[in-house]
């Protein structure tokens, strides 16, 4: 039995960046066809069979998309709060007019701005996988 739309599978996945840094490494399910998932692990996983390993190589279009300077913007740094301390790198959750919350971290601060970057932290990378089924149901 081979993996094909609406199954539910099993997998374990090691995923590298092109210098071969391990940015994740797991098991996940996911019902293929639902968009759970990147587009292009997706595709990787069609015709698979239970036991069988592959490497894939995505582009970053089959990913997380390309980088988008659009997406990196600056705000007054009183508009975060006075009492958390500020660092570039850290991770902060932005409110949106309809009251969700997105992630995004920040890219440069000064005394009176910060920048912060609303795209993936992968975005506009290649990432490679080492993909095994573990279950198809």
């Amino acid at each position: 039995m081979s993996v094909k739309k609406d199954d539910t599978v099993k997998v374990a996945y090691t995923g590298t960046l092109d210098n071969g840094t391990v940015f994740d490494s797991s098991e996940i399910s996911f019902k293929v066809g639902a968009g759970q998932i990147i587009p292009g692990f997706e595709k990787a996983v069609i015709d698979m069979e239970v036991g069988q390993e592959k490497e894939v190589k995505l582009n970053s279009s089959e990913c997380y998309g390309d980088y988008n300077p659009a997406m990196v913007t600056e705000i007054p740094r009183d508009k975060l709060p006075k009492e958390q301390e500020i660092k570039e790198g850290m991770m902060v959750l932005m409110g949106l007019p309809d009251g969700k919350q997105i992630p995004a971290r920040i890219s440069k601060v000064t005394d009176e701005k910060v920048t912060l970057d609303l795209n993936h932290p992968l975005a506009g990378k290649n990432l490679n996988f080492k993909i095994k089924i573990i279950e198809i149901s």
